[in-house]
């Protein structure tokens, strides 16, 4: 049975820990009717800076979400975790070597009830956490089908996050995916620096994911937040 938390997100921002930001736009950031924040990214996670963060974002009554990207920044406090899983990386590292490593430092203190596992995509061979995990990121239509259909139909997993990193992909791709789901959450992240994509991606996936924008426009990844939750999806 899925997590209720993130059920009924369709907007969220992500904030990396090893990015700086300043109060005034952490403030902005929280207060803007955001279903959440989530915590995480490729490089350069620490216990320290992802503790930071957190301790700044409790402020505000904001959901929020750490996506364990490293043992280190094994934090608690937060209100949910998402496990990542590369299905398309070439590395068994990526897919149940870290996650196998870390369960057996801390399986026994985490909570179950409130850890998800995320079948991650990768699909921009340019970005850096396609480098970061050596992802196969050139897919076709049909590609991404299977992998989907391996996530959601074999798997089990409670979310299907494909992710562009920093370049805004294929909505009648990502659309058909979220299509063949039974039972998965599909994420999207990836591009999203105006309202409008915002809503062509809100139209597309169940939660659309903000983050680089909020450090190259923080204005614009405002205005991503009534875009997408103004669409409803068939």
């Amino acid at each position: 049975m899925q997590p209720v938390i993130f059920h009924r997100w369709r907007h969220a921002f992500k904030l990396d820990p090893d990015k700086e930001l300043s109060d005034d736009a952490l403030e902005a950031i929280c207060m803007s009717g955001t279903d959440a924040v989530i915590v995480g990214g490729s490089s350069g996670i620490t216990y320290d800076n992802t503790v930071d963060l957190l301790s700044r974002i409790r402020r505000y009554e904001v959901p929020c979400a750490l996506e364990v990207s490293s043992e280190d920044a094994a934090v608690p406090g937060f209100d949910h975790y998402f496990i990542p899983l590369v299905l398309n990386t070439r590395s068994a590292e990526w897919m149940a070597g870290r996650q196998i490593q870390a369960l057996r430092k801390f399986g026994s203190f985490i909570p179950w009830e409130d850890t998800s596992a995320e079948g991650y995509l990768i699909l921009n061979p340019e970005s850096e956490a396609a480098r970061v995990t050596d992802a196969r990121t050139q897919h076709d239509a049909e590609s991404i089908a299977a992998h989907v259909f391996m996530a959601d139909r074999l798997m089990r997993l409670p979310v299907v996050y494909l992710e562009y990193s920093g370049t805004f992909g294929d909505m009648g791709l990502v659309k058909r995916a979220r299509s063949l789901l039974t039972g998965a959450r599909l994420f999207y992240g990836g591009g999203i620096d105006s309202a409008e994509k915002a809503r062509e991606a809100a139209g597309a996936a169940d939660t659309v994911i903000v983050g680089n924008a909020v450090y190259d426009c923080l204005e614009a990844a405002l205005l991503t937040v009534q875009a997408v939750q103004a669409v409803q999806l068939n």
